[in-house]
């Protein structure tokens, strides 16, 4: 009880530092899927990051840093893994539709468990490969899984027209944006201050060059 109630007032305490308004019932639903990533975490290897307080900062507030950039009704987490960050800007958006996307099973299986078992009625999971999904969302979040390069070629399809991508990054990827596919342009490049993170962190919003 001690140390969930540590946990809460680390979380409450970065939301606050990160400027933002959550639903009521938020940090309840953020601790129940930390305590859930956890627990599965213990069989399935989903994430390196362990101790609940470095998963607060590493995982929930590393997430909800990009919330004040999302955009939009719709929003598709690409290589979702985890849940990071779509789960945690579920929460924080419940009027947002949020797509999950991850091709490995037993990730997809937690996230499938996640979205039951936190009562995430926003939220849907789609198993299987990127360049393989359909339809277009207003909003991309995309967790550095691949380059940016990489990420346009098997998901570009997805951004809808006036859409923003938004790539998470650690350090600023100077060669990355050198090597941006045509058809994309960058619009900005943030640097994120992430409470109670020592690490670089930015976020590359993307637009298509048309719009």
């Amino acid at each position: 009880m001690a140390e969930r109630e540590a946990l809460k007032r680390r979380l409450e305490d970065g939301i606050a530092r990160l400027g933002l308004t959550l639903p009521a019932d938020a940090v309840a639903r953020l601790l129940a899927y930390l305590a859930l990533l956890e627990r599965w975490n213990a069989a399935y290897n989903l994430t390196a990051v362990r101790e609940p307080e470095a998963m607060v900062t590493r995982h929930l507030l590393d997430s909800l840093a990009v919330a004040p950039y999302v955009e939009g009704a719709t929003l598709a987490d690409l290589g979702s893994g985890a849940g990071l960050p779509g789960i945690p800007l579920a929460i924080a958006a419940p009027r947002r539709q949020v797509t999950l996307v991850d091709a490995n099973g037993k990730k997809a299986r937690f996230l499938r468990a996640a979205v039951r078992e936190l009562a995430l009625g926003n939220a849907r999971v789609i198993e299987g490969r990127v360049e393989d999904v359909a339809g277009r969302y207003d909003c991309i979040t995309a967790r550095a899984f691949a380059s940016l390069a990489e990420m346009l070629a098997w998901g570009g399809h997805l951004l809808a027209p006036g859409g923003a991508w938004l790539a998470l990054k650690g350090r600023y990827p100077d060669d990355e944006l050198a090597a941006l596919p045509a058809g994309f342009r960058v619009e900005a490049v943030h640097r994120l201050a992430v409470p109670g993170l020592d690490a670089e962190r930015h976020l590359v919003v993307l637009r298509r060059a048309e719009d």
